[in-house]
């Protein structure tokens, strides 16, 4: 029989690096059923018997995000055997509020006080055994990172299954009494374990926890909240919440001695006087960005991939050709695997060295504490254009993959800016991107990071922009939702996790070059290989290229329609952004020195640049399409919002072609004035109170 342990956690409470320390190698990750929130199990390390379920990282069980759904439904109608509720020692007071809810479900469960090493520098005391009488279960010291305690936190859950869950927590007198009503209301109607937890929930008026109770039993138990508010003059949920606050606030104090802390400013406390600065904050954040792509692009990054790239050109290209000519291999076949698929995908492969080092750095930043202060600071700035700092969340988890990153966007309480978030989160550069922006920078700009940072915070001023424009429809209209997270102190990244982190989105890159970029560079290959009466020819004379011509007039205002290969590789790019990349592979060779020289003497670097910014901004991958699905709820509007980003796309590379081609002295195009124009709209759409009348007129009017 398997025996199930569920770890739970507010996020930044080291719940991943504890993970990974119980589990090893031996994890599985995938979707909860019904929602795409991530799903990770692995096997306890000595217990070939016990599974470790992680939960989503969540401030409470309260059904306000699909997080904490999954958790509350997992902990509720799964019931595990037992919980390991991780807790940030360093902000205990704020973690505890979900520790009083896991423990009032009536689970065994075992708290790792985690991150005591940090409390330890701030002087700080924690009395282990009072705090562990005073909820009423096990509390074990740790430190993740280092590994301090996970063989006694271990051991500590392994002693709790099977044993019944203390019910220690009280709280005033006077909601004690209408706990009790509630109780008495619902006995026989609930797990008897649970009674405590849908009693205080249905005083809260949660819905999800009287789903299914009668008709009779909720009018029943709201007279009982009814006669609570009365009685205390207060709100339901005004009045659990300072209950909970008021509890824990004895608990911290009976337990905890702060010594001098307040009198001292830790180190923490130091950095952030810097970092989340009102005037210092987004400066040091452009810097770090500039040194983080500086390093993946122009130094050790790029080091790694002129390597690999003139190890797959060179070697593995003129090897495999060799070799299946002196065994036979007709020229098509040899041509499919030689061109498209190594060409292709070896042109993609080849910037995995770039990948690496950028996953390795955003890793170390999120470890340490530094991207949370980030959110902080952007708050600030997304307000000012009708978003808050949730919305910068899921920005920062887009960096990866812009799936998870629509994903995100799902922590967001606010129906419109949830919505808006969703629309516009890919347009900040993911990792699928990044190939792309190396490959121009490479080869226009002299691998100069100025390029990716630019396009990282164009991303940034496309999102805003959207805040601003989207809100004034009428469907997504609304005031941002308010930004409350948690700072954990800064600490030093656990080297195991890091180094897991970085290979696992590495080895995610890999998986879709093998699969999903090969069969579609197989596809570039074939079409620019054969005629429209399948004979061999010249990629000049195939379907590819007649395709290619037949709608390259489209990009000629852009600076790059002159030429059908930049047509192609930006259709392809539609399906993975990766695409773009393998196309040119596959027309111009594997070689860094083939693809860069190919493009630079086919398109300028204003046109390559405003390549790059349509192909950034305009739609995403299927993938994220999908993504953006779900989050949206139909195709129609899933329509409009891929119709907006290839729309915003458009205007302004055609804006910055235009105007910087004037600039630089080459003339001037008839399209100058289709550029004034989507400029004169796009000020319109930014300054006007109500942009969206007129089409609202039109309607009618039709």
């Amino acid at each position: 029989m398997v025996t199930r342990i569920a770890l739970a956690g507010n996020p930044n409470s080291g719940k991943t690096t504890m993970f990974n320390k119980l589990t090893g190698s031996s994890q599985r990750v995938g979707n909860w059923p019904g929602v795409t929130v991530e799903r990770k199990e692995g096997k306890l390390k000595g217990e070939a018997d016990t599974k470790i379920v992680d939960l989503p990282g969540i401030y409470s069980l309260s059904p306000y995000s699909p997080e904490e759904i999954v958790s509350r439904d997992f902990l509720l109608n799964s019931r595990p055997d037992a919980v390991i509720n991780i807790v940030d020692a360093a902000n205990l007071e704020r973690n505890l509020y979900l520790t009083t809810q896991i423990l009032e479900i009536g689970i065994p469960t075992v708290i790792a006080l985690n991150m005591m090493d940090v409390v330890r520098k701030e002087g700080v005391e924690i009395d282990v055994d009072k705090l562990s009488k005073a909820l009423g279960c096990k509390v074990v010291v740790t430190t993740a990172i280092k590994g301090e305690g996970v063989s006694e936190l271990t051991e500590a859950v392994m002693s709790v299954i099977g044993t019944p869950a203390e019910d220690r927590l009280r709280y005033s007198s006077d909601l004690e009494k209408y706990i009790s009503e509630m109780r008495e209301a619902i006995h026989g109607k609930i797990p008897a374990e649970a009674e405590r937890w849908y009693a205080l929930k249905l005083l809260e008026r949660d819905e999800g926890a009287g789903k299914d109770l009668d008709t009779d039993l909720m009018a029943k138990a709201e007279s009982i909240v009814v006669s609570m508010e009365e009685g205390m003059d207060n709100d339901a949920d005004s009045i659990i919440a300072e209950e909970r606050y008021a509890l824990i606030g004895k608990i911290v104090d009976d337990s905890v001695d702060k010594g001098d802390r307040k009198k001292k400013e830790t180190t923490s406390d130091r950095i952030d006087r810097i970092v989340t600065d009102r005037w210092l904050g987004l400066p040091i954040f452009a810097v770090i960005m500039f040194g983080i792509y500086f390093i993946a692009i122009e130094t050790i990054g790029s080091w790694g991939t002129d390597w690999l790239n003139d190890y797959i050109g060179e070697t593995v290209m003129p090897a495999t050709a060799d070799w299946l000519g002196n065994i036979g291999v007709s020229d098509w076949l040899s041509g499919l695997i030689v061109d498209g698929i190594i060409g292709g995908v070896g042109a993609v492969i080849g910037f995995l060295p770039q990948m690496l080092v950028l996953f390795l750095l955003l890793v170390l930043l999120e470890e340490c504490g530094y991207m949370a202060r980030v959110a902080f600071v952007m708050d600030r700035v997304f307000r000012r254009f009708g978003l808050s700092g949730k919305s910068f969340i899921p920005v920062l988890v887009g960096m990866g993959c812009g799936v998870p990153g629509v994903m995100a966007s799902r922590s967001i309480e606010g129906e419109s800016e949830r919505r808006i978030t969703a629309m516009t989160v890919t347009f900040i550069p993911c990792s699928a991107k990044l190939p792309v922006i190396a490959l121009i920078a490479g080869a226009l700009f002299g691998q100069s990071a100025l390029v990716a940072v630019s396009i990282y915070f164009l991303g940034i001023v496309c999102v805003l922009m959207s805040g601003i424009i989207l809100k004034k429809w009428r469907s997504l209209s609304g005031t941002p939702s308010p930004f409350i997270m948690e700072l954990p102190s800064y600490h030093m990244p656990s080297a195991v996790s890091v180094i897991k982190s970085t290979l696992d989105r590495g080895w995610a890159f890999v998986k879709k070059a093998g699969t999903f970029i090969l069969l579609a560079c197989a596809l570039v290959w074939f079409l620019s290989t054969f005629d429209w009466g399948m004979n061999m020819v010249d990629a000049g004379e195939s379907m590819l290229a007649d395709i290619g011509r037949a709608i390259k007039w489209i990009f000629v205002p852009l600076g790059f329609g002159d030429d059908w290969e930049f047509t192609v590789a930006t259709i392809t790019g539609l399906l993975a952004k990766e695409n773009v990349v393998g196309t040119f592979g596959v027309l111009f060779g594997a070689e860094e020195e083939g693809i860069w020289a190919a493009i630079g003497t086919m398109i300028t670097p204003i046109a390559g640049y405003a390549f790059l910014m349509f192909n950034m901004i305009c739609a995403p991958c299927f993938a994220a399409i999908g993504a953006i699905r779900r989050e949206l709820g139909t195709w129609k509007d899933t329509g409009k919002a891929v119709l907006y980003q290839c729309t915003l796309a458009y205007v302004l590379a055609l804006i910055f072609y235009q105007f910087a081609y004037v600039i630089a002295g080459y003339g001037v195009e008839p399209w100058i004035v289709l550029a004034v124009a989507a400029g004169a709209a796009l000020i319109y759409m930014l300054a006007s109170k109500d942009p969206f009348k007129i089409f609202r007129r039109i309607g009618s009017d039709a």
